[in-house]
């Protein structure tokens, strides 16, 4: 089965860093284009980045600047660097794993980001 773990949530005070994990299993990971999103409580889930397997990248303007986003296709790892983190960054952020022929996507459980003072 697929199953995709995410790791590295955490609190981090205004102007830290924060990398997320994702480690996916049970598919071929070249066959998906792998994002993250986030959720804040009572927000809708908003897309944060995506990386294709070329490594291709596309990002949130919110978000620009401040985020990367990569995959390492050897070990099924996506990630997500943070940096310059803000209060409003604050959200679970979810690992997504869209495949390439139209199938619908698998998500992660979520890991929990809170940037406070």
């Amino acid at each position: 089965q697929v199953q995709l773990v995410e790791s590295g949530g955490g609190l981090v005070q205004p102007g830290g860093s924060l990398r997320l994990s994702c480690a996916a299993s049970g598919l071929i990971f070249s066959f998906y284009v792998m994002a993250w999103y986030r959720q804040a409580p009572g927000k809708q889930r908003d897309l944060v980045a995506r990386v294709m397997s070329s490594g291709r990248t596309n990002y949130a303007d919110s978000v620009k600047g401040r985020f990367t986003i990569s995959r390492d296709n050897a070990k099924n790892m996506v990630y997500l660097q943070m940096d310059s983190l803000k209060p409003e960054d604050t959200a679970v952020y979810y690992c997504n794993a869209l495949p390439t022929w139209g199938a619908d996507p698998y998500w992660g459980q979520g890991t929990q980001v809170t940037v406070s003072s």
